[in-house]
This record gives structure tokens, C-alpha cells and sequence, in this order.
């Protein structure tokens, strides 16, 4: 049995469903009942989990071989992960597959920085384990830039022309897929990635071809990204550490191309072009 954390999530719900295509069990863990309420209903076998609360785990890691690791991006997250890296051991749990973040292990982010506790502590947990680390999601365009590109045809970041290897997150959820289900993993550290770098120009520039429309990339000085950030309602431990993975990616790095996706999944890795193409009705 495989335990998906963040079920209700990106790269969960996708995973969720390829584990299933794929007749795999598996058990959905979620943090709010009502998305339990909603799986059950669809047949699912789902599970609510507060990781900030370990009593709740020990029920949701019954019977489970695997676990997937994620959970939410904030000040606790590093918390909440070791909980469940502590209940998983109790449980007798073989194997843990975390969703990690692009470079943890150089701690360059905070983003970085929340994660790599929970690596360091798999690696001495006596768990088999395995590491994903995914560069920026190209779903972060159809989620967080969609509503800007519709109304006024641009989206804004922090100002940045480095390339970054936008990845797709059917393309994470596929090879966690593959990691979940196949041996020869453990130990190692999966680097994901798309097939390019593309700056956030000519992100813009593909996006413009695809909605056969022109698309505008917008770059903000720092202190104007977050004003916005906080204007949209992020809290403000979320717009500091955006703003700060922004200034790791300006200073390169992100660019680096992997064949970490087609070495797992036996398939290309999506093409930021494929990816606006399935996705375009979130634009219009």
C-alpha cells in the first residue's frame, strides 16, 4: 500500500491519479474532511492527516509499504515532515519517497531550507529513501499568472533574464509514479526538470504563439514583487521566501537541463509549449 501525502495538492492529486490508472493501492491522505468526504465517495481509500498532529498518522500508516512525502510550504513545514518521518518509522513503514525542492542540499532558499531537515533525517532514520527535487512547476503559470494574462496580457515576477528549466507537474507526478512502484531507487537524489531553459521573456514569447495574442512578462524590482505578493494576500513568510528563491535564481543555477524525467518514465519530458497548449483555456 503507497500513502500520498498532500493528496489534495499539485503534484498529490496528480500522482493520485496515476497510481490509479496504473491499478496501484493506494491510499489518499488529506487535511481537510471534506476532500476525505469527496474521495471516499469516489471510491476512494482516503485518510484525513494533520502532520502537525502526530496521533492522527499512526491510523493513516496502517498497512502502508510506501509513503510519498509532501506537505505545505511554510514555517512549520519542516515539522510537520519529521512527524511524520517519526510515525513512518513506528509504523514499520519500508520506504519513503519525498517531494523535495530544486538544490536543497545547498540550503540556498528558505524554501530550501525548510526541506533539507526532513533529508537529512531520512538519511539517518534507517528508512530506505528517495529524493525528488523539482525545478520551477510550469503549472505555477496556469494557477498563479493565469487571471493577469487574461485580463491585462502580462504576468509579473521579480525581475530576473536567467533560464529556468520549468518543469511540468504531470511529468513529477510520473516519475514519483515510477519511484513509488519500482526498486532501485534507494539512496539516490532525482534532479527534475523539463527539456529547456526558457527565461520568463520567452516563457511570454511561447505563451503569446500559443494564445495567439501578445503576452508580456513584467519584472518588478523586489520591493515591488512583494508589495504585490502581499496585496494578493500571500502572507508575508511566503512573499520573503518567494522574493528570496528569486534572487537564488537570478544568480543562475536554474537553468540546468536534466534527463532525470525521461530516465525515469521512458518518455520526453513536456515542452513548455505542450504544456500552454494543454493548458490554454486557463488563459483565455
Amino acid at each position: 500500500m503507497i500513502l500520498v501525502t498532500g493528496a489534495g495538492g499539485a503534484v498529490g492529486s496528480a500522482l493520485l491519479g496515476t497510481l490509479r490508472d496504473a491499478g496501484q493501492p493506494v491510499r489518499a491522505a488529506y487535511h481537510a474532511q471534506r476532500d476525505v468526504d469527496r474521495a471516499v465517495a469516489a471510491g476512494l481509500d482516503a485518510v484525513r492527516i494533520d502532520l502537525g498532529e502526530p496521533a492522527t498518522l499512526p491510523a493513516a500508516l496502517r498497512g502502508v509499504d510506501v509513503v510519498f512525502l509532501v506537505s505545505a510550504m511554510g514555517p512549520d513545514q519542516t515539522r510537520h515532515e519529521l512527524n511524520l518521518i517519526e510515525a513512518a518509522t513506528a509504523a514499520g513503514v519500508s520506504r519513503v519517497v519525498k517531494l523535495s525542492v530544486w538544490r536543497a542540499d545547498e540550503e540556498l532558499t528558505p524554501i530550501g531550507r525548510l526541506h533539507r531537515p526532513a533529508e537529512v533525517a531520512l538519511q539517518a532514520s534507517g528508512l530506505r529513501w528517495t529524493f525528488l527535487r523539482p525545478n520551477f512547476y510550469m503549472q505555477n503559470f496556469s494557477r498563479q499568472f493565469a487571471a493577469s494574462i487574461r485580463t491585462t496580457g502580462r504576468f509579473a515576477q521579480p525581475r530576473a533574464d536567467t533560464p529556468i528549466s520549468f518543469v511540468d507537474v504531470r511529468d513529477i507526478a510520473r516519475a514519483a509514479s515510477h519511484v513509488l512502484t519500482t526498486d532501485g531507487h534507494d539512496g539516490r537524489v532525482h534532479a527534475l526538470t523539463g527539456p529547456e531553459a526558457l527565461t520568463y521573456d520567452q516563457a511570454a514569447e511561447v505563451l503569446s504563439r500559443v494564445l495567439d495574442r501578445p503576452v508580456r512578462f513584467v519584472g518588478l524590482s523586489d520591493d515591488e514583487a512583494r508589495a504585490a505578493m502581499l496585496e494578493r494576500g500571500l502572507p508575508a513568510y511566503h512573499a520573503d521566501a518567494l522574493i528570496e528563491v528569486s534572487r537564488a535564481y537570478r544568480n543562475g543555477g536554474a537553468e540546468t537541463v536534466t534527463t532525470a524525467v525521461r530516465d525515469l518514465t521512458g518518455r520526453e519530458p513536456t515542452t513548455f509549449e505542450q504544456f500552454a497548449r494543454d493548458h490554454r483555456a486557463a488563459f483565455l
